[in-house]
């Protein structure tokens, strides 16, 4: 029994690292953005979200190829934005903010495992 609930948890991760980057993809390739004026740097922290999303579920998932996939598009989006569309242009930004989201990400993954343990060890602990 515990087995099989450990194989439906670690299902549902997949699912959501899978939907995750499906929409990832929609946002950056089908979606036509809105017209964000250049001074406007708010397309910066949609970047970072997306890819800070599927980065704490990829901290779930520990294996090493959700990372690859996640590093990979993170660096080729932008070139391909703008090879495959034709109302978006590369901007490195973008990357930098793709790489930052992966980051924040992880950190806060990180947190959240560490929060976990945390009140696991504390009901341990506590008297019953």
């Amino acid at each position: 029994m515990i087995a099989r609930d450990l194989i439906r948890a670690r299902s549902r991760w997949w699912v959501a690292f899978a939907v995750l980057m499906g929409l990832q993809v929609v946002a950056l390739y089908a979606v036509q953005g809105p017209d964000v004026p250049a001074a406007s740097q708010a397309d910066k922290l949609v970047h970072a979200a997306m890819f800070a999303l599927p980065a704490v579920v990829a901290v779930r998932l520990a294996r090493t190829w959700p990372w690859t996939v996640l590093v990979l598009h993170a660096l080729l989006s932008e070139p391909l934005q703008a090879w495959l569309t034709t109302q978006r242009q590369l901007d490195p930004w973008d990357t930098v903010a793709d790489l930052v989201g992966i980051v924040l990400g992880v950190l806060a993954a990180q947190a959240w495992r560490k929060r976990a343990a945390d009140a696991k060890g504390a009901r341990r602990r506590s008297p019953t």
